[in-house]
């Protein structure tokens, strides 16, 4: 039985909506594999394999082995488009990698700590402002997500991009681009509570405290 990094699938000799629209019919998900110094090649997946591979998270940023009528290629998964409606795979795009070679990929963020950080112990609540990250490396030491510690963050307070620890031979893209790249990527604010509600309800829009007629 295949791995969840491992897919299969079939070259297809054709291009084009009504091709792409007959794969869909028969069950299949068509796709394309591009990148390094071999050609673009149509490709397809059995639908049902996989959306079952998809439903592990690290095979959004993880080497996958990409078997192609038999011959097995290392390869990322770089996009996928699903159905406006219906939210079906309508297609998807892999890339061939190097394992000697730097690539750029997405990988997602683990918040932890979040319901003992000082902030939300205080009242507060989390706003993530990121969910992932782009960053670069070697595929070997692409990792399947990276932490994000919110354990030491008070109300008022945040992360950035320059304040998550990553794994040894990981780097942040954004942060090669300058200090004014580095992001907010979650803080802690104060709730309302039910005394400003209050306040609220019995203050005009001008700030002014409501007036009855008899006053």
């Amino acid at each position: 039985m295949s791995s969840v990094f491992e897919f299969d699938a079939v070259s297809r000799g054709s291009a084009g909506t009504s091709s792409a629209k007959a794969i869909r019919r028969n069950g299949n998900v068509p796709a394309i594999v591009y990148g390094g110094s071999t050609e673009p090649e149509l490709i397809e997946l059995n639908r049902n394999e996989v959306v079952k591979r998809l439903t592990n998270e690290a095979v959004y940023s993880h080497v996958l082995k990409l078997n192609v009528d038999g011959k097995v290629q290392n390869a990322i998964l770089k996009d996928m488009q699903r159905h406006p409606a219906k939210d079906t795979i309508i297609h998807m795009d892999f890339l061939r990698i190097n394992m000697n070679e730097k690539i750029k990929v997405h990988v997602p963020l683990h918040f932890i700590n979040e319901e003992t950080s000082l902030g939300v112990k205080a009242g507060g609540v989390v706003t993530h402002s990121m969910v992932e990250l782009e960053v670069t490396c070697l595929p070997a030491n692409l990792p399947e997500y990276i932490e994000v510690d919110l354990e030491a963050i008070d109300i008022g307070g945040s992360v950035h991009l320059s304040d998550i620890v990553v794994p040894e031979g990981i780097e942040i893209l954004a942060l090669t681009h300058g200090e004014e790249h580095n992001l907010t990527v979650a803080q802690i604010v104060k709730t309302r509570g039910p005394a400003e509600d209050e306040e609220d309800a019995a203050t005009g829009e001008d700030g002014e405290e409501e007036v009855t007629a008899s006053e």
